[in-house]
């Protein structure tokens, strides 16, 4: 039986943030967390979870909240994730990811924490050669945004070799759906993940969908990808913090996906089924970097934790999208 430590959750209001947390909760955990709400939402936050508006590179706060909180493991999703502002912005990438990331290893290392829990990225994979990719596949980040994410990836490598702290980095696919219940979901504005965008056209919130590229080297033309739900992401992360736990010598780097693959329109004629109507499609070029396939190797993850994924269906997925679509516009009376 695993002692339930308490747990500070960075970026806790934010998209996967929140669904670690009701997973956490759940569970039976004792959680906190930490935003500064720049693209996280209050009321995100279950009843009876502290919530400490704040930055994670703010020491004096990290110190008061691990103090407070009695906090002995630290799951870190703070950060910015929009690859395109990464190319056009990087040194807020580089800022937000790896310099705020280096503040909170700091701190939680100052303080005794003996376990953190890393939001990582297939970006950092860059364009595989060969897909599905594994863990030990080149690590080529074509963006800052992958770059700012393995940056602190290493930098926890380091850390731990030196300090009495381990870590497990997941390095996440394609997330989507929502809380099966409708606790919470993906809130932000102007999102561009694509299911997101796909239900938010099938509500009538968008006038079409664009489909970025028809000439890649997949069955259909339209890139493929490997969509993971939120829920059975952040059920991974708990498992993965048991394991941490379990073993305090041994840090941790696994993939996070289904290891199958969806193309573009695979996942909008999803959503036609679902929504029983036809979302209007924008055929556009490509995107600079866009790879032809994306999916993961989840061996490693699957022989590791005793992670068995509940909602590995696409329709599943749409239809919790879909549902917390609906209930964010009444949150917002829209």
């Amino acid at each position: 039986m695993t002692t339930k430590l308490p747990v500070l959750v960075t970026g806790g209001a934010g998209y996967i943030g929140s669904h670690a947390v009701l997973a956490l909760k759940d569970a039976g955990w004792p959680v906190a967390v930490i935003d500064n709400l720049t693209t996280g939402f209050r009321f995100a936050i279950p009843d009876g979870v502290p919530l400490y508006e704040g930055d994670i590179e703010d020491s004096a706060l990290l110190a008061r909240i691990f103090a407070d909180q009695g906090i002995r493991a630290v799951m870190h999703f703070a950060g910015s994730i929009i690859v395109p502002e990464s190319v056009e912005n990087p040194l807020k990438y580089y800022h937000n990811n790896t310099a705020k990331s280096r503040a909170l290893i700091e701190a939680a290392v100052t303080a005794g924490v003996s376990h953190f829990i890393f939001s990582s990225t297939a970006a950092t994979y860059g364009i595989p050669e060969v897909s599905p990719v594994t863990e030990d596949s080149p690590k080529l980040p074509i963006n800052p945004y992958g770059m700012s994410k393995l940056m602190t990836e290493i930098m926890l490598g380091d850390v731990a070799k030196a300090h009495p702290l381990n870590f497990c980095a997941l390095r996440y696919f394609n997330v989507a759906g929502a809380d099966p219940q409708a606790r919470t979901g993906q809130s932000t504005a102007g999102a561009t993940h694509l299911i997101k965008v796909a239900v938010e056209a099938a509500l009538g919130k968008r006038g079409h969908v664009g489909v970025f590229g028809t000439d890649f080297d997949t069955p259909d033309g339209t890139g493929v990808r490997d969509y993971i739900h939120v829920s059975d992401l952040a059920a991974a992360h708990v498992l993965a913090l048991e394991a941490l736990i379990a073993d305090p010598a041994r840090s941790l780097t696994m993939n996070c996906g289904y290891g199958q693959g969806f193309s573009v329109l695979d996942v909008l004629d999803a959503v036609d089924r679902v929504t029983n109507r036809t979302i209007e499609r924008r055929l556009e070029g490509r995107r600079a970097g866009d790879p032809d396939s994306l999916i993961s190797d989840n061996s490693r993850i699957k022989a590791t934790l005793p992670w068995q994924p509940k909602y590995a269906d696409l329709p599943t997925i749409v239809e919790h999208a879909l549902a917390w679509e609906r209930k964010l516009g009444d949150i917002r009376g829209a």
